[in-house]
C-alpha cells in the first residue's frame, strides 16, 4: 500500500509539475523559453529580466515632455509559451502585454492592459521580427481622420539593453509621427 501511494504520488508529481518546467522559479526567475514553443519565441530574448528605462511621451503642442524614470519586466509564462512585460512607473501608472506567437498565422498578438486605464477589451497590436527590429502595428485613424497605424517598434536590442518607439503612421507608412520613445540599459 504505501508503495503504490509513493509510485502514485511520484506519478502525480511529474504530470501535474512537469508542465510547468519553464515557468519562473528560483532558478530562473524570468522563466525561459519552452523548446517546444514557435522559434520565435526568442524574439524577445534579449530584454527578457529588468531593465531602467527612460520614457518620454510628447505633448498636444508637439514638443515632447521630460523624460520620465521606469522600470521594464519581462518574462516568460503559460511554461514558456509566451511572453508577459511590465512597465513600472513612479506615478502607479503601469502598464504591460501579454505577448503571443501564433504559428497559422505567423505573427505576434500583443494584447495591452494598463492599472491607469483599465479596459473590458484590450488593444491588439500584430507583428513581426524583421531586420533586427520587432514592428508591431494598431489599426488607428489619425486626429483629422486619416487612415492609418499605430506602429510600435523595438530596436537596438541587446544583452545591455533596447530601445522602443511609438509612431502614428499613414497606410503607406510616408507620414510618420513618433509620439512616445523609449530607452533602456541593463
Amino acid at each position: 500500500m504505501k508503495t503504490t501511494l509513493i509510485i502514485c504520488f511520484a506519478l502525480c508529481s511529474s504530470i501535474c509539475f512537469g508542465q510547468y518546467d519553464y515557468d519562473v522559479s528560483k532558478a530562473h526567475p524570468f522563466g525561459q523559453p519552452n523548446p517546444k514553443a514557435p522559434e520565435q519565441i526568442r524574439d524577445y530574448e534579449p530584454m527578457i529580466g529588468l531593465c531602467n528605462c527612460k520614457s518620454t511621451t510628447r505633448k498636444q503642442d508637439g514638443t515632447w515632455n521630460a523624460s520620465e524614470n521606469i522600470t521594464w519586466e519581462w518574462k516568460y509564462i503559460m511554461n514558456g509559451t509566451a511572453i508577459q512585460d511590465q512597465t513600472l512607473k513612479p506615478d502607479g501608472s503601469h502598464s504591460g502585454s501579454i505577448r503571443q506567437f501564433i504559428n497559422d498565422s505567423s505573427k505576434w498578438y500583443v494584447h495591452w492592459f494598463s492599472a491607469k486605464t483599465p479596459s473590458t477589451k484590450f488593444p491588439v497590436w500584430e507583428g513581426n521580427k524583421k531586420d533586427k527590429k520587432i514592428i508591431l502595428y494598431k489599426e488607428q485613424k489619425a486626429s483629422n481622420g486619416t487612415d492609418g497605424y499605430y506602429r510600435l517598434t523595438f530596436y537596438d536590442m541587446s544583452k545591455s539593453g533596447y530601445k522602443w518607439i511609438g509612431e502614428w503612421v499613414d497606410s503607406t507608412e510616408k507620414i510618420v509621427f513618433p509620439t512616445w520613445k523609449i530607452d533602456c540599459v541593463r
